[in-house]
């Protein structure tokens, strides 16, 4: 962005390319932040759904700790960041006991320890399989990572275990067509996913499936489920041969370990399972037609690539509920829990913000006796004026560098000066 105004001959802006970039930057720190304003410690509102979260490697250098937007501006300043994006389930670590003798500037009475906190190699500085760094010092071209939505881990897309890059639903402009991924390592848990027709995945559409085209780039959007009012997808009907597979294979053994998702995949336990499942009649039968508990997994040795609104078509019968349960990955039934209801969530607040701020400036402005405001509107008309002179007697030719901005000013000063 600097680049604009560079003295030794960077690329050429307008002004409304250059208004554009901000604005685009701030929408994206926005998105990324959650609409968070960065000045409160978020510990007080505990174990959150989801939130910006960085990791300080000159106090944590093992990466075992994490901490919310507030405190990696005001407590570590200055020191070793780590971006993490967001995580889910997680609460500040700031100041506890992780941090030794360093103390949270603005919440510092918290835990010794976040007991439901989950971390990975991410807190480390470190990515995918390949356990490399983000950006990579020694890359020619940084390429862009896929976050896995369990372990929530990043992937190269080379490292995600496919035979060809091919693989990755794409349409032709190389837009993803898939609206969130889970990697290699988490499929296992997630087996009975495969035992749906396949329109929960990202593929090409079964005649007998119950979906729709969706207006997005053609990914296919399943229709809401009602688990007792449709019929289950393990009737004969389907002829699907993948639950045919499965139902083969139920026997009184239960395959389950006990064992949550790997590199911090986590779930509030009862607490999530009952609000992701409110309201929802247990008994019924399953949408699948077998008990998963009792199933054994359908080998998948590949990423899955997942389709729009594919949280809403999972089962919520009483075996399934349980099979999450017990694998920690309740919260895929909140759909709240998802990047692009985060995304949602955080256009909404930055719009308030907004709306607020003109509100504000519209308030300051109505409360000025009419003298003053008489003088800040010919200010604004002067400036207006002289931007517009300023372009017009610049040479397109050349770019604008940091000493025209500052001559432009210097003119408005002294323009100022003469009619005082």
């Amino acid at each position: 962005m600097d680049d604009a105004f560079d003295d030794e001959g960077g690329p050429s802006l307008t002004i409304n390319e250059y208004l554009e970039e901000v604005e685009e930057r701030e929408l994206e720190a926005d998105l990324v932040l959650g609409g968070d304003d960065g000045k409160e410690c978020t510990y007080s509102k505990g174990y959150m759904k989801r939130q910006a979260i960085f990791s300080c490697i000159t106090c944590t250098p093992d990466g075992n700790a994490g901490v919310c937007t507030a405190c990696s501006l005001s407590c570590h300043d200055g020191h070793q960041i780590v971006e993490l994006w967001t995580k889910r389930n997680f609460r500040c670590d700031c100041g506890n006991s992780k941090f030794g003798e360093f103390y949270c500037k603005i919440f510092p009475s918290k835990d010794v320890e976040n007991v439901e906190n989950s971390y990975n190699h991410n807190f480390k500085g470190l990515y995918c399989t390949c356990a490399r760094p983000y950006p990579d010092p020694d890359a020619e071209e940084q390429i862009e990572m896929i976050q896995c939505c369990l372990c929530e881990d990043w992937f190269h897309e080379e490292h995600l275990g496919l035979e060809s890059l091919d693989e990755i639903p794409r349409d032709d402009e190389g837009e993803p067509l898939y609206e969130d991924f889970i990697c290699k390592g988490c499929s296992e848990v997630c087996f009975f996913l495969k035992l749906y027709p396949e329109v929960i995945l990202v593929a090409e559409k079964q005649p007998n499936a119950t979906v729709q085209a969706s207006k997005d780039k053609g990914i296919l959007e399943v229709e809401p489920s009602t688990c007792g009012s449709e019929k289950p997808l393990g009737d004969t009907s389907y002829n699907s041969p993948k639950m045919d597979e499965a139902q083969a294979s139920v026997n009184s053994e239960s395959v389950s370990d006990g064992k949550g998702l790997p590199q911090g995949g986590s779930c509030n336990g009862n607490t999530a399972l009952s609000k992701c499942t409110e309201g929802t009649n247990l008994n019924v039968n399953c949408l699948l037609g077998v008990n998963i508990i009792a199933t054994s997994p359908v080998k998948h040795d590949k990423p899955m690539f997942l389709s729009k609104n594919w949280r809403d078509a999972l089962c919520k019968c009483n075996n399934c509920l349980e099979y999450y349960q017990q694998k920690r990955i309740a919260f895929l039934l909140d759909k709240d829990d998802s990047i692009v209801e985060y995304e949602k969530m955080a256009k909404q607040k930055r719009e308030q913000k907004l709306q607020e701020l003109e509100g504000a400036e519209l308030s300051f402005f109505n409360k000025l006796g009419h003298v003053e405001k008489v003088e800040i509107l010919k200010g604004i008309e002067e400036m207006k004026d002289g931007l517009r002179s300023f372009l017009e007697s610049a040479d397109s030719s050349k770019p604008v560098t940091a000493a025209d901005v500052h001559q432009f000013f210097d003119d408005i000063k002294n323009k100022r000066r003469r009619i005082e």
